[in-house]
């Protein structure tokens, strides 16, 4: 069969990011003989032109549209990319037969469905059930069976079964030197999983609690070929949690040194799992800037958003970058189960302590279904059993809710080295084209150090 594969992500604040979920299904459905071609409207100024296109060009029998996202999880300021996912949707199946999968679809696989009007779904990895749905679609045979296949109109479906080796990405179809050009980095998964029980977290729905860990020498291989195929000087490790397996990630960091690779790189790590010996390590191997999902600095709040760490790790891990060298950025959650103008207090009292290098505080916390947060919210009259999540509802305690953004943007305009997305405080769209214009690599949060003062654009 013609498939064409379409990547439907638009938002590149703070960076433009790379598919690499649909890099990962080309591979497999290349070798189960298709025929691909790819559409990438990150970078399109006329999304519905390039797609228009697109179908004209390559006369697809099937369409894969990958959904990234379901919105920019950013509150007060949010926008939903569902209204994008039905416009590409009504485009193509005029053409051929439309499927949707992606990240964003897997979170509710028969709303959205139903919402955008495709024929066929695929919740959670695609790599091995894609190839027996085009099958079934050539051949007019019965996909409701199938593992994560959602068919429109069923009011059910079979649930997706987790891959057992997770294989190379194939990137030869996409446009690797713009992202790492435009964004600063590419990036790299190595496993897939989380057994953690953050309140508010998908990865465990999305990527199972069990840890799937690629094979060290297929990293290997493909940094290599990012590094010489693609000039990539760059990496962020986009798994969850990079440090975690510790032993996993201290010999990953031991064969990217071996094999002497030219590149730098970052990843989010949890406190609760770093030592002197594990980033020894990473530094070895090019790390050389680290992200902590903190989420709070009060302890209080870190027990009700169910982290796996304290405080006082928190401080021990922020110890350890500042006298290694190494940049590091918190990432804060405000507005949980019990936060109070006092807990976030305590977080901005914290992180005076430690130090960072850049703080990057979201307000508001997105209610997903089969969360933890969202049976609190169901419990708290916030939201109703059986409410739609399609379209964006933000967890804020009751007690802070109208007073948090005015807090929280007072707070951080006294710290040139906090960014809050939200609410426009060193984070406007213009102010990071204006940062990327000097060709950063790794994360911007970086620049803020050159930050004479703190900016804030008001929402309109």
């Amino acid at each position: 069969m013609n498939v064409l594969l379409v990547s439907a992500n638009r938002e590149r604040d703070p960076y433009p990011v790379f598919p690499i979920g649909l890099s990962f299904l080309a591979g497999p459905l290349a070798r189960a003989g298709h025929n691909l071609s790819v559409l990438d409207l990150c970078f399109e100024k006329d999304p519905q032109a390039a797609l228009a296109d697109a179908l004209a060009g390559n006369c697809p029998d099937a369409i894969i549209v990958s959904l990234r996202n379901l919105d920019n999880v950013t509150w007060p300021d949010c926008r939903s990319y569902l209204p994008g996912l039905r416009t590409i949707v009504e485009t193509c199946r005029v053409c051929g037969t439309v499927i949707v999968g992606g990240s964003g679809f897997s979170l509710m696989p028969l709303e959205i469905l139903a919402a955008v009007g495709a024929d066929y779904g695929v919740a959670g990895e695609g790599e091995e059930v894609l190839p027996l749905l085009l099958a079934c679609i050539d051949s007019g045979a019965d996909a409701s069976g199938l593992p994560g296949v959602v068919v429109a109109g069923a009011s059910s479906f079979v649930p997706p079964r987790l891959i057992s080796r997770i294989c190379s990405p194939e990137r030869s179809l996409f446009n690797v030197d713009r992202y790492h050009r435009e964004g600063g980095m590419a990036n790299v998964q190595t496993k897939r999983g989380c057994p953690f029980s953050c309140s508010y977290c998908t990865y465990p729905h999305l990527e199972g609690r069990v840890m799937r860990l690629r094979p060290i020498e297929d990293i290997l291989a493909e940094i290599s070929s990012l590094v010489n195929d693609y000039g990539v000087s760059y990496l962020y490790f986009v798994d969850d949690i990079f440090n975690y397996p510790t032993d996993f990630a201290s010999q990953l960091c031991r064969a990217m040194k071996a094999a002497r690779l030219p590149v730098n790189w970052s990843a989010f790590i949890n406190p609760d799992f770093i030592t002197v010996e594990l980033m020894d390590d990473m530094l070895a191997a090019g790390c050389d800037a680290v992200e902590f999902g903190s989420d709070s600095g009060s302890q209080r709040m870190l027990k009700n958003l169910r982290k796996s760490f304290t405080v006082e790790d928190l401080r021990m891990a922020s110890r350890l970058c500042r006298d290694m060298g190494v940049d590091f950025a918190h990432y804060m959650l405000f507005g949980g189960s019990g936060e109070t103008r006092e807990t976030i207090l305590e977080s901005f009292a914290l992180m005076d302590e430690l130090r960072p290098t850049a703080v990057i505080a979201m307000t508001g916390i997105r209610i997903y279904p089969d969360t933890a947060l969202y049976h609190t919210a169901i419990a708290e009259g916030i939201i109703t059993a059986g409410q739609s999540m399609l379209e964006p509802v933000f967890y804020i305690s009751p007690s802070i809710r109208d007073c948090c953004a005015e807090l929280i943007t007072s707070e951080a305009m006294k710290r040139k080295n906090w960014v809050v997305p939200g609410l426009q405080v060193n984070a406007s769209s213009a102010m990071l084209d204006a940062i990327r214009l000097f060709k950063v690599r790794g994360p911007l949060w970086k620049m803020i150090k050159g930050l004479g003062r703190s900016h804030h654009r008001p929402l309109s």
